[in-house]
């Protein structure tokens, strides 16, 4: 079977300290896991003599990127556990796992009913029904769906216009903005024509990680190499290719080479985050903003796991930062437990629950307005277990500013 990129790359590299395992949040709720270092490195070693030595106890790690953001030498500790999973699991993915991993199919499936959908999935008895027979989790509440989608809404509203902005961006807007959260792409529309940016959409795929963490390793092989194909069309045009989830980043510029064996060296310096593409445009004098003298909020921001991965959460801090009228209160870094589809699953939902718990806790002795972070599964999770609404930073920034004065500003 043909090795991904990193399984020989750095793992002799792990000097045992231990770190990844004091950081993994997995290991104090389940006793099962082995911890990143034996399932990384350690286990690596063993593997690479022998299949056999692979323990199946590998998917109870959630990919989070701790162990990785944690470690002095840089052994892509998650990377080697994922890896070794699509290598060598003998599990094959169930109904449930595919489920849970077509996110496009089930969003264009969904659609059409998301009234009576969204009512059904929200019942006891479906969620009991669902709970002993396909081994979703009673004890979440699945995110709704949405009758129109946000491309419907651009095409209708926001299209014809684009090719007027002497500036042009992609927009990598995901499935969760498409089928879910269509409010997400359309601040984010707003802010990038404030800012003198023409978007244009892709015929996109998701971006694959659920995929990944079900093993349908051929599934996200093919997307992927699709997705980096339709991306790199528009960087030969010069476009950079903005998103505004952290995951959805994450895995095309990490996790289609890490895990996947997709090249993608021509677009990754092309593929960034929405709000470290604005802040640099503002820093760099390229844009300005006016913001609404009336606007008030105070805001807790949970910094997600493949956030921190990627390092740019300081750009989300300093663009809420020139806000005013913001009370910007960053929280402790903390895991939310959801982890895409890991948190769904009847197996997992009790360890998910108590890995997010200090993180709830720290919500509720905060007591924001509301939350905000930019990944949707972690809005998902923090809402299901606080009750306390989530947005993305992308929505604040839209509500706070005076779109039109800041699009006059920047046509000058």
């Amino acid at each position: 079977m043909q090795e991904t990129t990193i399984s020989k790359s750095n793992f002799e590299e792990c000097m045992k300290c231990t770190i990844c395992t004091a950081y993994c949040p997995v290991v104090p709720v389940n006793p099962l896991y082995p911890g990143p270092k034996q399932a990384g490195p350690d286990g690596e070693r063993l593997r690479l003599k022998n299949g056999f030595f692979f323990d199946e106890n590998l998917k109870y790690c959630m990919n989070c990127k701790r162990c990785e953001v944690s470690c002095p030498s840089g052994v892509h500790i998650a990377d080697l556990i994922h890896s070794a999973r699509l290598r060598y699991s003998k599990h094959k993915p169930n109904l449930r796992d595919r489920i849970l991993a077509e996110t496009d199919f089930m969003g264009k499936v969904a659609r059409p009913l998301a009234p009576v959908v969204n009512t059904m999935v929200s019942m006891k008895p479906v969620k009991a029904v669902m709970d002993s027979v396909m081994g979703i989790s009673k004890n979440c509440d699945f995110p709704k769906y949405t009758f129109h989608g946000f491309i419907g809404w651009f095409n209708k509203n926001a299209k014809a216009k684009q090719a007027e902005f002497k500036n042009q961006l992609a927009y990598f807007h995901g499935c969760s903005t498409e089928y879910q959260h269509p409010e997400v792409g359309i601040a984010f529309v707003k802010v990038a024509n404030a800012l003198g940016y023409g978007v244009n959409l892709m015929d996109e795929r998701c971006c694959g990680v659920a995929k990944v963490s079900n093993l349908l390793k051929d599934r996200a092989v093919k997307i992927a190499k699709r997705n980096v194909g339709v991306l790199g069309e528009q960087v030969e045009l010069g476009r950079p290719i903005v998103a505004t989830a952290t995951t959805c980043t994450f895995t095309i510029r990490d996790e289609y080479p890490g895990i996947l064996g997709v090249d993608i060296s021509k677009i990754r310096e092309s593929v960034t985050l929405a709000e470290k593409f604005f802040y640099e445009l503002i820093d760099s004098g390229k844009a300005e903003l006016v913001f609404r003298k009336d606007f008030k909020a105070r805001v807790a921001y949970h910094t997600p796991c493949h956030m921190e991965k990627l390092g740019w959460q300081i750009f989300t801090k300093r663009l809420m930062g020139l806000i005013p009228g913001l009370e910007f209160i960053p929280l402790d870094s903390n895991c939310c437990g959801i982890a895409g589809t890991y948190g769904f699953k009847k197996e997992n939902r009790r360890a998910s629950e108590a890995i997010g718990k200090p993180l709830f806790d720290n919500i509720k002795r905060v007591d924001p307005d509301y939350v905000t972070t930019e990944c949707d599964t972690c809005k998902w999770q923090i809402e299901m277990c606080t009750g306390y609404k989530v947005v993305n930073p992308i929505i604040i920034l839209a509500d706070a500013l005076d779109l039109e004065a800041t699009a006059r500003l920047n046509s000058k």
